[in-house]
């Protein structure tokens, strides 16, 4: 309550002032006319011209002061005026101004033509400087303040002197929040050069990025090159990151299409950046014409590469999105978020493991999926290297289960999400997603030649209560459709490199690498995603779908680009130690098979690998032995995977 009448009796001297302010200003005003217009002597004037200015004032005054306040003249903010303020001086001005000339000529008589010339147009002057003179000095006061504070701040480079790089520049400019100034530009059009941009030098191209990080004494980069190529900006990018600067990055041209080039959209420039991979580009119309009202159900759907595939799914209008998850805090995370994405999706949230049967049979039975995308999997190479048995319950017979129950419901379907590391594996988790893309084979040849010559039945194999397995007789009529894509390393994913990395840099390192010479492939998981769901589209049935992951990247440069990126000299402030190769680890990693080749599709990025011929009765015979040495949990588990993978060569 006393903050409310302290602000009141502010509002009310500032008007008292105003309005003293306004008769002294309107008094002064028609004199000053007059006395102007008799050459600036007082002795000049006609006495009967005093004596109307002085008769006719009180009358003057009065209704002036009524028609300031009838336009609110009092009870603006003229910290904030702008044209709606000015339009009302003006219209007070104009509307004082004709009663004067009209009143004193009926009231008393003529006066000189230069005596309400001037006293109107001085009037006007004088009020327009007691409200807009206020909030000049406000915003001068606020620009040297500004100033000062940009001086003592910051010096930014800024690199792209387009539309792009200007919009950045004026809200640098702008932004009170800023604390910093622009002290030059970089562009590599040499007609901008030697120019200024509001006021700051355009010095160079990218070749002189260095030289003027240290004439200017740089200490922030903000690059704003949204139409640049990804090679360009890897680049510029990779010159940027070995001075040291705080790096801010404007990802893309979509900022400029939609006008949302400022500050906010900047972001710290991230290792993706310095991959220089163009954006892969996906048919949206083939991915939405065949999930689009889809019952779909996503296994591992709380899981990095779950997750993602639900989220790009719920945007592609399926008539319903079943969640599988076995992980409780993961499937509720994303369960959230969906939801608060996309409030019409029907999603449906279930817990369960791919390795029970009956809950497979249940979850398969009431839904009816059409559209399966098999995620669930351990995928740790160091973890399952210590718990094999564990690694082909998951993996292998938890594939060969979600399968079976997807052929037996009639699912149009399946997907099997895999990796690299199924080809040539030398670790179990390898082994495990080679069976997984054997047994996708398996059912696709089975569901094909069946209906031309009788095969044997396909069992999937339900652990009872006592523990032993028991056999279901396969579907008769099922026309699911079976595929595996195959893509390397995601950014960012559970478990990945870059995570930890972080970790140990914000610890102060050291950021440990196991050889100086590893190499992987890497994918962004909304990448690898969206080419997912568009090979999913091209499925007909059998095929191993492999990504283009690009060129592979050295582990060791991601580590030390990331700890430069962190404002760090790698070996220096955080150092970079050699851990070796952990056990099942290879120093890189293969798409493909020698045997398998490659076919084209109508996206450069997908190919399709040809299936490895193998003998489909002998496999589940196999399949049935490991998994009754899986759940016995068997020592010599190793040697069973060998038996039926080929390619598997332990490593030592």
């Amino acid at each position: 309550m006393n903050h409310k009448r302290i602000k009141f009796s502010h509002q009310q001297t500032i008007a008292g002032l105003l309005i003293l302010y306004d008769i002294m200003t309107m008094a002064a005003s028609y004199f000053i006319a007059l006395w102007l217009r008799f050459d600036c002597r007082y002795t000049a004037i006609p006495a009967g011209y005093l004596q109307n200015y002085i008769h006719f004032l009180p009358i003057y005054l009065v209704v002036g002061l009524i028609a300031f306040a009838a336009l609110n003249l009092y009870r603006s903010i003229w910290r904030y005026a702008g044209f709606t303020e000015l339009l009302k001086i003006l219209i007070a001005s104009l509307l004082t101004f004709c009663f004067h000339i009209t009143f004193m000529q009926l009231l008393f008589r003529r006066m000189p033509i230069s005596y309400y010339l001037f006293g109107g147009a001085l009037q006007t002057a004088f009020t327009l400087a007691s409200r807009f003179g206020y909030r000049f000095l406000l915003i001068e006061r606020g620009r040297l303040r500004k100033t000062q504070r940009q001086q003592r701040g910051s010096r930014i480079m800024l690199i792209g002197a387009g539309a792009a790089g200007q919009m950045i520049l004026r809200d640098i400019l702008r932004a009170r929040e800023v604390n910093g100034r622009v002290c030059c530009i970089i562009d590599d059009d040499e007609r901008k050069w030697h120019r200024y941009v509001e006021g700051v030098p355009v010095v160079g191209g990218r070749d002189d990025i260095l030289a003027s990080v240290e004439k200017y004494q740089i200490e922030k980069i903000f690059v704003a090159i949204p139409s640049a190529s990804a090679q360009e900006k890897r680049d510029i990018l990779n010159i940027c990151k070995e001075t040291g600067c705080e790096l801010k990055n404007l990802p893309g041209m979509y900022q400029l299409v939609n006008g949302d080039v400022s500050l906010s959209a900047m972001r710290e420039v991230s290792v993706e950046d310095l991959l220089g991979r163009e954006p892969i580009k996906v048919n949206s119309d083939e991915i939405f014409g065949y999930v689009k009202d889809k019952i779909i159900l996503v296994t591992g759907g709380g899981g990095s590469i779950g997750s993602e595939l639900c989220r790009q799914l719920a945007a592609h209008a399926p008539r319903q999105l079943i969640l599988f998850d076995v992980y409780e805090n993961n499937a509720y995370d994303i369960e959230q978020e969906l939801r608060h994405n996309f409030p019409h999706l029907n999603l449906v949230v279930l817990i369960g493991s791919v390795r029970d049967s009956r809950r497979l049979q249940q979850v398969f039975s009431e839904f009816r999926p059409q559209i399966v995308y098999h995620a669930a999997a351990h995928k740790h190479v160091p973890l399952m290297e210590t718990s094999p048995c564990e690694a082909i319950k998951n993996n292998a017979i938890g594939t060969y289960k979600t399968a079976y129950a997807a052929m037996s419901y009639g699912c149009q379907r399946f997907v099997l999400i895999s990796t690299d590391k199924a080809v040539n594996p030398t670790n179990i988790m390898g082994a495990s997603k080679r069976l997984c893309e054997m047994v996708i084979q398996t059912f696709d040849r089975y569901i094909k030649e069946r209906r031309s010559a009788e095969l044997p039945r396909l069992y999937a194999h339900e652990e009872d209560e006592d523990g032993s397995m028991r056999m279901l007789s396969g579907a008769e009529n099922s026309h699911t459709e079976f595929v595996a894509v195959r893509f390397g390393n995601v950014l960012g994913s559970n478990g990945s490199v870059i995570p930890l990395f972080k970790k140990q840099i914000q610890a102060g390192g050291p950021v440990t690498v196991t050889h100086p010479d590893i190499i992987r492939y890497f994918m962004t998981i909304p990448e690898a995603v969206s080419l997912v769901l568009q090979a999913g589209a091209y499925a007909a049935g059998g095929e191993i779908f492999v990504l283009d992951m690009g060129e592979p990247v050295k582990i060791d440069t991601l580590a030390r680009n990331l700890i430069k990126l962190s404002g760090f000299q790698p070996d220096e402030d955080i150092k970079v130690e050699y851990t070796g190769l952990r056990p099942g680890e290879k120093l890189f990693e293969e798409k493909l098979m020698a045997e398998e080749g490659l076919k084209r599709t109508q996206n450069e990025k997908i190919h399709i690998g040809c299936p490895i011929a193998f003998d489909m009765e002998h496999f589940l015979e196999q399949m049935q032995e490991l998994t009754e040495a899986a759940y016995e949990n068997r020592a010599d588990i190793r040697e069973k995977v060998e038996q039926i993978v080929n390619t598997y060569k332990p490593a030592e």
